[in-house]
């Protein structure tokens, strides 16, 4: 299946749950989309259960099927618990560190930075999202485009950073720190219940 470009309101309605992370979507209509979204959904299976937290993730860090599923499979090799594994993993992607230095206000905008060539890797220019950073990465806009709008006016709209990336005003570089702690991410996501889905 391939990466989901369609409304993300519309995904978040009908898992009921904030992919932007923002609640934005969820605070006008708090129900699914559609003519019977105000009806009472009915009961899910625990397949059912697995799936939508499968899916709550994959969109929420805008991954398609095949990457989500190699991401799970190397989070197994790792010491430690698997589904705190797994999200780490995520959280190291090129795309969701843009995001969450501040260069972009969404995941979608900070793939869209990547794809376009925007932003380097220590130094050195990196248009791969999924590629995977590691603890004491830099990563900065190009030089040459360091006066892009977007890329300003979302610094200036960013209100809170994560704890594991650090930020260089001066240089317009961030650092990824370390891995994030189960604490520090979203604790609406039962990792759990991936785990499951995917060894049943």
């Amino acid at each position: 299946m391939a990466r989901y470009t369609g409304p993300v309101r519309r995904k978040s309605r009908r898992l009921g749950f904030s992919i932007l992370e923002t609640g934005t979507e969820l605070a006008r209509r708090p129900y699914a989309p559609g003519q019977h979204g105000q009806k009472k959904a009915s009961k899910l299976s625990n397949y059912g259960v697995q799936l939508q937290e499968k899916q709550k993730v994959r969109l929420m860090y805008g991954v398609n099927e095949k990457q989500f599923r190699i991401t799970f499979e190397d989070a197994g090799k790792m010491k430690g618990v698997h589904g705190e594994n797994f999200l780490k993993l995520l959280e190291s992607r090129l795309d969701n560190l843009v995001y969450r230095i501040g260069f972009a206000t969404t995941r979608r905008g900070a793939r869209q930075l990547v794809n376009h060539g925007h932003v380097t890797v220590n130094g050195k220019k990196v248009d791969i999202p999924s590629y995977r950073c590691k603890a004491g990465d830099v990563i900065s806009i190009k030089e040459s485009d360091r006066d892009l709008a977007i890329v300003k006016s979302s610094l200036e709209a960013l209100k809170n950073r994560v704890d594991f990336v650090s930020f260089d005003e001066k240089k317009m570089a961030g650092t990824f720190v370390r891995y994030p702690e189960r604490s520090e991410l979203n604790n609406e996501i039962n990792e759990s219940l991936i785990v499951e889905f995917y060894n049943r």
